[in-house]
């Protein structure tokens, strides 16, 4: 049998621990009944008691309190309600991807015609572009030529969308960067 060692590892939903009925440290505990009606600060024996006697859970929900707030609830119920709200969160979260479109200085008029085609595309899908053009031997001695060229690229993309500068066109070793996000 063939033994994966590079499988995609799906990353896990973050749902938060909560301590339950003997699992909480804490002396005494303001509690919250199952109607959402305060019931006052009280020893943690007599809450769990109190939880018991209604047959349902006590959660520390709030542990950063003084003293922490507990609620007496069901714990599978409650558990599963915050399993659901993490996976819509998770799944309203939609992840911005930079793409990058690389330039150069002696760049020809159909050669930026497909760059553009390609950042329109990009911005289009709600993804960020980030727009490099390196410069080699003597085109260093020549920054105003290049600057030149990222800056009709950016105003050729702002009169098909309006766009926002994320990241100001600047000079880093031997390349101009710009980042730039559809707004």
């Amino acid at each position: 049998m063939r033994i994966h060692r590079h499988r995609i590892r799906r990353p896990t939903l973050h749902i938060p621990q909560y301590r339950v009925n003997q699992k909480i440290k804490s002396p005494e505990v303001r509690v919250i009944g199952s109607q959402g009606e305060a019931l006052g600060v009280l020893p943690i024996e007599e809450a769990i008691k109190l939880a018991e006697v209604k047959e349902m859970d006590l959660v520390e929900v709030s542990p950063k309190a003084e003293p922490p707030v507990c609620k007496i609830l069901d714990y599978g119920q409650f558990k599963y309600q915050k399993e659901k709200e993490a996976k819509k969160s998770k799944a309203q979260s939609a992840e911005v991807d930079i793409k990058g479109i690389r330039l150069s200085v002696r760049i020809g008029v159909g050669d930026l015609q497909v760059r553009l085609k390609q950042a329109l595309k990009f911005l289009e899908q709600g993804d960020k572009i980030r727009v490099e053009l390196p410069l080699r031997g003597r085109e260093k001695a020549h920054r105003d030529v290049a600057q030149q060229v990222m800056v009709d690229f950016l105003e050729q993309v702002k009169a098909v969308y309006p766009v926002r500068i994320e990241q100001e066109s600047k000079y880093v070793a031997g390349r101009f960067t710009m980042v730039v996000a559809r707004s």
